[in-house]
């Protein structure tokens, strides 16, 4: 099989998952969107370096969906280090936005389903990345103009695993929560989405 003919058959099984009495879509980013987990790993097993850290970057799998000021505090309970988590974060976003961001590539058959439904529907984006990152990630997959909100890392008083995030979404959205599909990779997504009441399709598993 192709790899192109493998992305039409995932889109279409996404498609399909997809149908139902939905007014809005609610993409993750990282993982979900952006085929861009390694950079992500990259970039914090760096900074995780300068503390001499050797970060087993397992760990970014673990809490995928996690806010990245959350995993850099779980880094340092972990490593039993005091370096200051919000610092972490900075160093971590400058060096992905820096070194590692431009190797982003599209889960094409995700962003395909995105810009099919676009226009159909009410499209969000909601991420635990914080905004810089995300906007960039938008303009490297080319869809930024048909994405009409994004909440991201910092922009809620919770970050996934709770429901604040997908919450906050669908209010900027002006749709409510039951009517909202995610689309997630992670299990922190999953949970914010169910906590949120709202339904989800896990695209890593289609």
């Amino acid at each position: 099989m192709s790899i192109s003919t493998l992305i039409e058959d995932k889109l279409a099984i996404l498609t399909k998952l997809s149908e139902g009495d939905f007014e809005a879509f609610l993409y993750d980013c990282d993982g979900t969107l952006a085929d861009n987990m390694g950079a992500h790993k990259a970039s914090y097993k760096a900074v995780a370096a300068n503390y001499g850290i050797d970060l087993d970057v397992s760990i970014i799998d673990e809490l995928a969906g996690w806010p990245i000021p959350a995993v850099s505090e779980e880094i340092r309970k972990r490593y039993k280090t005091d370096f200051d988590p919000a610092v972490f974060t900075q160093q971590k976003n400058a060096q992905f936005e820096e070194s590692f961001i431009n190797e982003t590539r599209p889960v094409e058959f995700v962003v395909e389903h995105l810009k099919a439904h676009a226009g159909k529907f009410r499209i969000g984006v909601v991420s635990g990345s914080e905004r810089n990152a995300v906007v960039k990630t938008m303009q490297i997959l080319g869809i930024e103009s048909l994405v009409e909100v994004m909440v991201c890392a910092g922009e809620t008083p919770h970050g996934k695993p709770f429901a604040d995030p997908f919450l906050e979404a669908a209010k900027l959205l002006n749709v409510q929560p039951d009517k909202c599909l995610v689309f997630e990779d992670g299990d922190a997504g999953i949970k914010a989405a169910e906590a949120a009441g709202m339904k989800w399709i896990r695209i890593d598993r289609v």
